[in-house]
């Protein structure tokens, strides 16, 4: 465990020394400014809209709840990537460098290792995605006045969302160089999205079999279920009229995962893990 919390703290360091953390900010106020500047226009408009001045649909909730539920994309594509770029070269990438073999001097060592990038990069995604989906949040709810609810849990399913990501971007750099594995695992979050819009396009043309490819694919990919999950807290407490154009427009993939997605995600993780660390043991560096 104690390399494990090494290996972590090395995680952050290396953020520091590479000025992620300095430049991830930057870009994030810059795109938090304009999704202020989005909201205001939005909620400015959105009275006036052809459809809602009849009193069908509220015009407050569905501006606030679209405004966040894209918020809710961005914050997983960010995070996503963010653990893709610290993790995409912990194994293969770094061995090729030779940064690996100074680390790893014993085989007790590599679990350690693959523990520690682990926890250090879920840490930091994991807490950033949640950060910028509260930023948000308050943004649409000042400028509104259309706060969530409930108002956590689409945040927490961002997070476990992130954190699949990484494990997956770990395994992928036992088995893959760098590059490669970035971009597998870019192909794997588009698959990811794919999965989602199948089955929200299988829900409106009436086609069982095009819904259960797409369901699979989320649940073989589960960051797409739990995304899903979060859209579907985020549109709850929406009634009538307005709950049905929420969760057909560009929110996209809103399904409710039941109460056995976050087990699986975290047995998914879990195996994930295993499966690493077992071809990592066997490697030779």
């Amino acid at each position: 465990m104690s390399t494990a919390l090494v290996i972590a703290r090395h995680t952050f360091t290396e953020c520091l020394r590479r000025r992620i953390l300095l430049i991830v900010p930057l870009v994030t106020a810059a795109f938090l400014a304009l999704y202020a500047l989005g909201a205001h226009y939005a909620f400015q408009s959105a009275e006036g809209t052809v459809g809602l001045r009849a009193g069908l649909v509220d015009a407050v909730a569905l501006a606030g709840s679209t405004l966040v539920g894209l918020s809710m994309f961005v914050t997983l594509f960010l995070g996503a990537s963010l653990g893709i770029f610290l993790t995409f070269s912990s194994v293969r990438g770094d061995a090729e460098q030779g940064l690996l073999q100074q680390l790893v001097v014993r085989p007790v060592a590599r679990s350690g290792l693959l523990a520690g990038r682990f926890l250090g990069a879920s840490a930091l995604c994991g807490s950033y995605a949640l950060l910028l989906y509260l930023a948000c949040v308050v943004i649409t709810g000042v400028i509104g006045g259309w706060w969530p609810t409930p108002f956590l849990p689409p945040g927490l399913a961002l997070v476990a969302a992130v954190i699949v990501m990484i494990a997956l971007s770990l395994l992928g750099s036992v088995f893959l160089p760098a590059l490669p594995n970035g971009i597998v695992m870019f192909m794997v979050f588009g698959a990811g999205l794919l999965g989602g819009l199948l089955a929200q396009l299988g829900d409106v043309i009436g086609s069982p079999s095009l819904r259960t490819t797409g369901r699979v694919t989320s649940w073989v990919l589960p960051f797409e279920a739990l995304y899903q999950d979060g859209l579907n807290s985020l549109t709850s407490s929406a009634t009538g009229l307005t709950r049905v154009v929420v969760r057909l427009g560009p929110l996209g993939g809103a399904q409710e995962g039941g109460a056995w997605l976050l087990p699986w995600a975290a047995l998914y993780v879990a195996i994930t893990g295993a499966v690493a660390l077992a071809a990592f043991s066997r490697k030779d560096l």
